[in-house]
């Protein structure tokens, strides 16, 4: 996605911080809940990377069958992508 590691820590931190200090939650003393929020956040933001990633390795496969009937790289990458989006019901 484009947000770095270190901002996304920096957001779980904060997080964390925020929801005990306004008693939102108790959180026992031998759970890292900033480390567990960057955990869940790091694997969110790094889904689009991973379908990416995902798509890359479909569309090689296909690269010669799509050379021979001109198929454009860039419109089989959002067709395949929003399809797989679709397919999954994932929010991006």
């Amino acid at each position: 996605m484009g947000l770095r590691k270190e901002y996304v820590r920096l957001l779980s931190t904060k997080i964390a911080e925020e929801l005990v200090q306004r008693e939102m939650i108790e959180v026992p003393e031998n759970l890292n809940l900033a480390e567990q929020l960057f955990q869940v956040m790091d694997a969110e933001i790094s889904l689009e990377d991973r379908l990416n990633e995902e798509v890359r390795t479909l569309l090689n496969q296909y690269s010669d069958e799509m050379r021979q009937k001109g198929a454009s790289y860039q419109e089989m990458f959002k067709l395949i992508k929003n399809k797989l989006v679709k397919e999954r019901k994932l929010i991006l």
